[in-house]
């Protein structure tokens, strides 16, 4: 058995604060083989500099996932290209820097992460994920011989995603959905061995409005006016899921939703 966690949109400071303190802990007391982070809310809530990339992997995690704010700090366009672990969603056009996927070897054997983005209801519209990830998936069993693949579907609507979970049952061992940075209840496993969560949630902090302070956006809300959105503090919550996979078939045999709350004022 492989033992995957995977963590939802890293917001601001107070995320990624969280996520150094507890990731190296949580991977010794879970017995975590692989660990996959989403950074792309991890500069200010908005995107991610490749000082921030390189302090995420530091904590352990084997891969960085993003979504529709990945190119939010312009430092990122040239370091991506030099950061394979750093992935931006696969149905970018053919040129654009980075690649939306990667196989790394473990002590179990390879794993594959793709990561795509859907198009309804969210910005740049991109190519089409569900042709673009189903030939990535094919390719990966095919050619480089990989079982176990995950899959970040960093996408805005729950049809969306459900579809692509359903379209790539038996293809793929997990597909687990990010950015609305709300947990689903929703985690399964499909008949073809497809383990599926809509929604992994966020690691930022609990009393917000998905992570950013609650007055401005109440108020823009109620008046349509234009605010600034601070990123918020105070307890993170972190969130997102531990699939266990049978390395052998590439099946999920396991999958539960991670949920727990880190206090930094009590870590000083």
């Amino acid at each position: 058995m492989l033992r995957i966690l995977f963590l939802g949109d890293i917001v601001g400071e107070p995320g990624r604060k969280a996520v150094s303190a507890r990731v190296p802990e949580i991977k010794k007391e879970r017995e975590i083989d692989f660990i996959i982070l989403n950074g792309e809310n991890a500069a200010g809530g908005r995107g991610i500099t490749p000082k921030i990339s390189i302090d995420l992997l530091r904590t352990g995690a084997a891969v960085i996932t993003t979504g529709d704010h990945i190119w939010d700090q312009k430092e990122i366009v040239e370091y991506i290209d030099t950061e394979p672990r750093l992935l931006r969603p696969i149905n970018y056009p053919d040129g654009t820097p980075g690649q939306g996927s990667i196989v790394l070897n473990t002590d179990k054997g390879p794993v594959g992460v793709i990561n795509a983005q859907g198009r309804s209801f969210i910005q740049p519209p991109l190519e089409n994920p569900f042709l673009t990830v189903e030939a990535e998936a094919v390719r990966l069993r095919e050619e480089e011989g990989v079982k176990v693949i995950f899959l970040d579907m960093h996408a805005e609507t729950t049809s969306e995603k459900i579809a692509m979970g359903r379209s790539l049952d038996g293809l793929v061992s997990a597909v687990v959905g990010t950015h609305t940075h709300v947990q689903t209840a929703d985690e399964q496993i499909f008949p073809g061995g497809t383990a599926f969560l809509c929604d992994a949630g966020m690691c930022g902090p609990v009393e917000s409005i998905l992570g950013r302070q609650i007055d401005p956006i109440v108020e823009r809300f109620k008046k349509s006016m234009p605010q600034r959105f601070p990123v918020a503090s105070g307890v993170v919550g972190l969130r997102g899921v531990i699939v266990d996979v049978d390395e052998e078939t590439g099946k999920a045999i396991h999958i539960e939703r991670f949920s727990e709350d880190y206090d930094p004022s009590q870590s000083q």
